[in-house]
């Protein structure tokens, strides 16, 4: 039953867009966690893309109100921010999604910045 209602559950979260970014929160890597407590319970945690999101309060609200409408059921959402969010975190549609809207794939330029700190 879990299986089945974490799928539902992901389908929810991927109609949920970050505004600012336009893609959903879980394509873009922000979705951490997802633990079913019960049939009429979730508990999820999350990322943002920066501890100084404007959307921090809005987003997770997002979530459970999606969550309530379209399930039924209630969601308990923990922000957290250990490990940071980083495009690594992306799925691979996310990453299509990224580089149709702003025109590069976004991991690669994350990558290619990551070496030239190491070097």
């Amino acid at each position: 039953m879990s299986e089945e209602l974490k799928k539902k559950i992901v389908e929810v979260l991927e109609t949920i867009t970050d505004p600012e970014i336009g893609i959903d929160v879980y394509n873009l890597g922000l979705i951490y966690d997802i633990q079913v407590v019960n049939d009429k319970t979730v508990k999820i945690a999350m990322s943002l893309t920066t501890m100084f999101c404007p959307l921090a309060s809005t987003l997770p609200l997002m979530i459970i109100d999606a969550l309530k409408e379209k399930l039924g059921i209630d969601a308990d959402i923990d922000i957290v921010y250990d490990p940071p969010w980083t495009p690594l975190r992306m799925t691979e549609k996310g990453r299509v999604l990224f580089k149709e809207r702003f025109g590069y794939d976004i991991v690669e330029e994350y990558a290619r910045s990551q070496q030239e700190t190491r070097e």
